[in-house]
């Protein structure tokens, strides 16, 4: 296979995780762009890129880029997305796809038309053990599938002194929780169970309706300021939701619940989900990983990650008692990703792609529009 030459647009965490993950599938990271031209030249060291590019769309333009790996904040995503598109180059976006469930499909009517590789790095979908719990669910382990239920918390804006730019609706979105993590989640169920969400309500919550302006940045660690700190800061009005709870419908007959949370103290990334059917119940925790239970009346089983079916041993790359994580998820999406950059399926055939494509990522942003309105309405809403 062909070296892939990657270009990164954005500089922050996600950002070091694609570079991680290019180098990890055997491409370079030819390049980075962050918001100025000297941000970007401080994070070429950091990113361990060949070059810094004074703008996105000047990387995007590049010859020396074969795909656009798009790590910026969310109302950028778009734009990003057709000049990458416009210049002939694959693209892996992060999600949101863009802001509303319309342009995510827009973009996803570009990409198809183009021919090129368009991926969203939903990389819950290769943990060995949700791939183990699809596998359960398609061979009929389960039976009839009754319940989908489960929550995604956090903890990082849990305090009145955190803050972030996913805060700001004009940069992260109208929706943050929902959108940022909620999303998540649905893709992951629907995608183990085949069922897709049709018609759900949702309430919302602003637990926090002003943070400091000068709150800590995501993900980051240092001195807590404490309550006196916080309340001594310059405040911002906050109008994105802090938690989100979802009764919804499936296209199969299924109910289901979704609690999610970004504000709940000693939750740090909590992605958990029970697929109930009516023979065997399955479910996994994103914080304890390395195992699935396996429900049932007579028994119930706890599953190592050993011994799995073909599909989930496709990415097993590591043996069993050595923890499988976040990055290693990262690194087997983006080899899939550039094994169908540098050997795609003749044209016309139009072939499943073995990564999720923009079109997975528009359904999520479908689901987030749902969301919004039904919480908006306090009502049922059918998801478009």
């Amino acid at each position: 296979m062909r070296t892939i030459r990657a270009g990164i647009a954005g500089a922050g965490m996600v950002a070091a995780v694609h570079a991680d993950a290019v180098r990890r599938a055997g491409g370079v990271v030819a390049g980075v762009a962050a918001s100025t031209p000297e941000r970007s030249k401080a994070a070429v060291q950091r990113l361990n890129a060949e070059r810094a590019y004074d703008s996105a769309e000047d990387l995007a333009r590049s010859d020396d880029v074969d795909v656009v790996h798009v790590c910026t904040p969310n109302a950028l995503h778009g734009p990003l997305v057709r000049a990458a598109l416009a210049a002939g180059k694959h693209v892996v976006c992060e999600k949101p796809l863009s802001l509303t469930g319309a342009d995510s499909a827009e973009l996803t009517a570009l990409a198809a038309d183009s021919g090129l590789v368009a991926a969203v790095p939903l990389v819950y979908r290769y943990h060995p053990m949700t791939v183990e719990a699809r596998e359960r669910v398609r061979a009929g382990d389960l039976g009839a599938i009754r319940l989908i239920h489960g929550h995604y918390l956090q903890d990082w804006l849990a305090r009145p002194d955190d803050n972030n730019w996913r805060v700001d609706p004009a940069v992260g979105g109208a929706s943050r929780a929902f959108a940022d993590i909620g999303s998540h989640w649905c893709d992951l169920v629907e995608w183990v169970s085949g069922h897709r969400i049709v018609e759900l309500v949702a309430a919302a919550q602003t637990v926090l309706p002003e943070r400091s302006a000068a709150g800590r940045e995501t993900f980051t660690t240092g001195a807590d300021t404490g309550a006196a700190g916080a309340a001594a800061a310059p405040r911002t009005p906050v109008t994105t939701e802090d938690a989100v709870q979802v009764l919804f419908r499936t296209d199969r007959g299924a109910t289901g619940a979704l609690v999610v949370s970004q504000v709940s103290p000693g939750r740090k990334n909590r992605l958990w989900f029970e697929i109930d059917g009516a023979d065997r119940s399955v479910s996994f925790d994103g914080e304890d990983p390395e195992s699935l239970l396996l429900g049932g009346r007579d028994r119930t089983e706890i599953l190592r990650r050993d011994n799995l079916s073909a599909q989930a041993g496709r990415i097993n790359a590591v043996p069993a008692g050595h923890p499988w994580g976040y990055r290693d998820c990262f690194a087997a999406f983006t080899a899939d990703v550039y094994a169908a950059i540098a050997d795609p399926a003749p044209r016309g055939s139009d072939p499943a792609p073995a990564y999720p494509a923009f079109a997975d990522a528009a359904r999520t942003a479908h689901i987030t529009d749902a969301v919004l309105a039904s919480a908006a309405n306090r009502s049922w809403i059918e998801v478009s």
